[in-house]
């Protein structure tokens, strides 16, 4: 796999792990997710699986481009506002290799 297709996976089991953790916590869903849910990650995965920039970013929350439907946009942007924080507690690796990874990719766009 290469470095590429290995930041696509990386950014799906992130946003995958952030979206069952809001369906579990907003809509009760135990062992799958609700179907408002699983649209969202399915479109996703989608923008993930298309996007042009992956490698020069880190995270789509990191890009500028906003390929997202403005719908979807708004829905992605409430999972990720509700479960960010809340990772931490949840996946503590994967949430400080977010943070690191996403404060780089910000330092560097800034030169």
């Amino acid at each position: 796999m290469d470095g590429i297709s290995e930041k696509r996976e990386r950014e799906k089991k992130t946003v995958s792990e952030m979206i069952t953790l809001y369906c579990r916590k907003n809509h009760g869903s135990k062992h799958t997710l609700c179907d408002k849910c699983a649209e969202i990650k399915s479109y996703a995965y989608q923008r993930i699986d298309k996007c042009p920039f992956m490698e020069t970013k880190t995270f789509c929350s990191n890009c500028k481009v906003h390929c997202y439907k403005p719908e979807m946009r708004e829905k992605i942007k409430a999972v990720m506002r509700f479960s960010g924080p809340r990772m931490i507690f949840i996946h503590p690796v994967m949430a400080v290799r977010h943070v690191i990874e996403s404060k780089r990719e910000r330092r560097r766009l800034e030169k």
